[in-house]
């Protein structure tokens, strides 16, 4: 299997890992940001050298790819980049809401027709979210949503959704329907983003690494939040 170097920067967290063979090998994080700008690069130079120094050939850069921070995404992205031109290598991108998933499915004991709803913080009662199935099949793609308790209701109403993330905190006192569970603690992680980086790259869906852009500053900066009923 392939050798691919992790890059998650979208939350005031910055992480980097490396996975082979179906898991991670090399992880760093740090938790106090944002910070960043001067984080990343100690840690992607901290992660080459170590694949370095294990005979081990970078394949592919993935890159959690919003949305989220502005700042984090733009570094984050940037950096990805750059290792792609100079290495010669592809880029993955993977939804940070998919990325913030994969701990859940790994280690929480959820019901078969369980939703998944990833929050990401915005201001106020505004989050960007999505709905998944336990599959990851998007139930609802990734919005901007303003928050009320008659939010998410038509998912609510048929099945138990768990809400998490750093924007799922401020919606806890406020959507109270008794299918609302809320997960504490769960942050986008460049090492849970191996299982989605590496059936990205055995489908070959790589990003064009001159245009690409996340998508804070693509789908969502020109857009208005909208009332979820």
């Amino acid at each position: 299997m392939s050798c691919i170097l992790h890059i998650e920067t979208s939350t005031e967290v910055c992480s980097v890992a490396v996975s082979q063979d179906g898991a991670s090998i090399f992880s760093k994080e740090d938790f106090d940001g944002p910070s960043h700008a001067v984080t990343l690069g100690v840690f992607v130079d901290e992660a080459l050298s170590f694949a370095d120094s294990h005979a081990i050939p970078v394949d592919a850069v993935a890159v959690s790819c919003g949305p989220g921070s502005y700042t984090g995404l733009r570094i984050g992205v940037s950096m990805a980049k750059g290792i792609c031109f100079g290495l010669g290598i592809p880029l993955i991108a993977l939804p940070t809401p998919k990325v913030m998933c994969v701990p859940v499915l790994l280690f929480k004991d959820l019901p078969e027709d369980a939703l998944l709803c990833p929050m990401i913080d915005a201001r106020r009662m505004e989050v960007y979210a999505a709905v998944y199935d336990r599959a990851l099949r998007p139930k609802r793609d990734i919005a901007a949503d303003i928050v009320d308790e008659n939010s998410y209701a038509e998912y609510l109403d048929e099945h138990p959704v768990y809400f998490f993330g750093n924007g799922a905190g401020k919606c806890r006192e406020v959507l109270k329907h008794p299918n609302a569970r809320f997960i504490e603690d769960v942050s986008p992680l460049a090492k849970w983003m191996f299982p989605l980086a590496e059936k990205e790259m055995a489908c070959g869906n790589f990003k064009d690494v001159a245009y690409f852009e996340p998508f804070y500053l693509k789908e969502f900066v020109t857009s208005k939040p909208k009332k979820i009923i």
